[in-house]
């Protein structure tokens, strides 16, 4: 019997196992389709693939003729006094949020990871027998722009609680017709319950082949527990109560 085993898209390994798309036209690695709805796009781009060059450091105030001389103290009046401890309250929560990488890292797992010290991990990766074969995106509906502009469309869709979102669901072709997808979806959707959401909606693109677009079928979704909350012959709009 195969071995399953899902990982979060949390670090750069993880990032890794990110399986191809059936098509080479496309790259769930480099995709930032819903990230950016104005320019956002499904190509494959090797480039982005690596860590981009790292940029070269600013030249020091010393060497610029338009900065104000150093010693020159700059003094803000709403600032408490320097000699002055901080308050410490003891009633207020410690936390510490974690910022997502953006530098030394792709630009994709720059995007899946901006939003981790908030809202946790934007992905997830199905592996059968250790060889990865669903791919799974999703998150809080700013975090795709997208997204956004689609329910814009709709006035009849809630406004309030706004939904989570699942933007993509792969399955390698080798690894199809197994129920992979669904059980990876599945596990997403109680991952987002968990995390406080009421909702969560899918958006198929019912003008695109199964291997050019990301949205699944309706009939999918159904089978999930998901209903049509808007019923479009080109972009409907799936949506489950958590």
């Amino acid at each position: 019997m195969a071995s399953i085993r899902i990982v979060d898209v949390d670090d750069e390994p993880a990032f890794r196992l990110i399986p191809p798309c059936a098509d080479p036209g496309f790259d769930h690695r480099t995709c930032d389709y819903w990230e950016d709805a104005e320019r956002g796009s499904r190509a494959a781009r090797s480039a982005w693939l690596e860590a981009p060059a790292a940029r070269k450091p600013r030249p020091a105030l010393a060497d610029n003729p338009f900065a104000p001389p150093a010693d020159r103290a700059v003094v803000n009046p709403f600032l408490a006094d320097e000699d002055d401890e901080p308050l410490d309250n003891p009633f207020a929560p410690k936390r510490t949020i974690e910022r997502g990488r953006t530098s030394g890292v792709p630009r994709k797992f720059a995007l899946l990871d901006r939003g981790r010290g908030i809202f946790g991990t934007y992905a997830k990766v199905l592996l059968v027998d250790e060889t990865p074969a669903t791919y799974v995106q999703f998150g809080p509906l700013s975090a795709y722009p997208r997204a956004q502009r689609l329910r814009d469309l709709y006035p009849q869709l809630p406004v309030m609680p706004l939904p989570a979102v699942i933007t993509c669901v792969a399955t390698t072709p080798e690894a199809r017709r197994e129920g992979h997808a669904a059980r990876l979806a599945a596990v997403v959707c109680d991952d987002l319950a968990a995390r406080g959401f009421a909702a969560v909606e899918a958006y198929p693109d019912l003008t695109r082949g199964a291997d050019h677009q990301s949205g699944a079928t309706p009939a999918f979704w159904e089978g999930l527990g998901f209903t049509i909350a808007v019923s479009d012959a080109r972009f409907p709009v799936m949506r489950r109560e958590l």
